[in-house]
């Protein structure tokens, strides 16, 4: 396994060997993060390209130095139109390791995280405006009700929201320790660290749009992978792999299928992983946020097959 400084890549081996690498294509790495995927991937390319994207500016420091890698600093969901702006009209294969870095979850200052006292900050890039702070100041019952529920898939978002509301009225919820503090009486002891993790999940993926990135980048893929070409996503909750499921199983992240006029499925993707992949037990014993990953890999289809 190839470690950093900076985050171990999770299911490594396996989501790289299920991007079927030919030494002269063309890959897309959209969560450069730490760089763990890229480096693997540009061990197995000769003549290819790997383009990476991330909307971190932090990660600038660690980025790889070698003319076959190229560098977009900006979320994925614009990868299209980067991509075709870098004169590739289609790739071989495409990349995401979703979710939240070790260093956003272990750097104090980017928020994210409960065990330490920091703002409450939890972007996932300095250019978007609303900070987590800003969410708890501005939402109303509804609207936190709708996030926990919906991003967090916490259990009485009622509740929880109405203690957020009664506690940012007797002062500001402004850090990670302000908000865990006024939330830790509604759990019981032995789920609180869970509860937390779900509410400060459901913050995250608001503040950083994360579901409406993920449908839009899945939505491009298809007409960016050429037939053949293999699309590979790791997961880490169950919103985000059943957007990832849907979208294979049908060509769409909300689960509708198209067919033809004898109806036939026109879906662009077949699954190449029957089941969904886990991480072994040795890899879990070395990094413990491996615990929740899900691997899906897909294979896109000429749609003239299916017609």
């Amino acid at each position: 396994m190839v470690a950093t400084d900076y985050h171990i890549p999770v299911l490594l081996p396996e989501s790289v060997s299920g991007l079927a690498i030919r030494p002269d294509g063309v890959y897309v790495d959209l969560t450069f993060g730490g760089g763990g995927h890229s480096r693997e991937i540009l061990k197995q390319i000769r003549t290819g390209r790997l383009i990476a994207f991330d909307q971190d500016p932090a990660v600038k420091s660690r980025l790889i130095d070698d003319p076959r890698f190229l560098f977009v600093q900006h979320n994925f969901r614009y990868c299209k139109n980067f991509i075709k702006y870098l004169g590739y009209e289609q790739v071989d294969g495409i990349l995401a390791d979703l979710g939240v870095s070790s260093e956003h979850l272990d750097n104090p200052e980017r928020g994210f995280s409960f065990r330490f006292d920091a703002f409450l900050d939890m972007r996932m890039s300095p250019g978007l405006k609303e900070t987590a702070a800003d969410l708890i100041r501005q939402s109303d019952e509804g609207e936190l009700i709708r996030m926990l529920r919906d991003y967090g898939e916490v259990e009485n978002p009622r509740r929880i929201a109405q203690r957020i509301i009664e506690s940012r009225t007797v002062s500001p919820v402004q850090t990670t320790f302000d908000l865990a503090g006024c939330l830790r009486p509604l759990f019981p002891q032995n789920r609180e660290n869970k509860m937390l993790a779900q509410v400060f999940q459901a913050l995250r993926i608001a503040v950083n749009h994360e579901m409406e990135s993920l449908q839009e980048m899945l939505a491009q893929t298809a007409d960016l992978l050429r037939p053949g070409g293999r699309l590979v996503v790791i997961s880490y909750h169950s919103l985000e792999d059943r957007l990832v499921k849907n979208y294979i199983r049908s060509g769409d992240a909300g689960g509708t299928v198209r067919t033809d006029l004898y109806g036939n499925a026109l879906a662009p993707f077949r699954g190449v992983n029957r089941k969904v992949i886990v991480p072994a037990d040795e890899e879990n014993e070395i990094n413990s946020r491996a615990r929740s990953a899900r691997l899906r890999i897909a294979e896109r289809t000429d749609f003239t097959e299916n017609v």
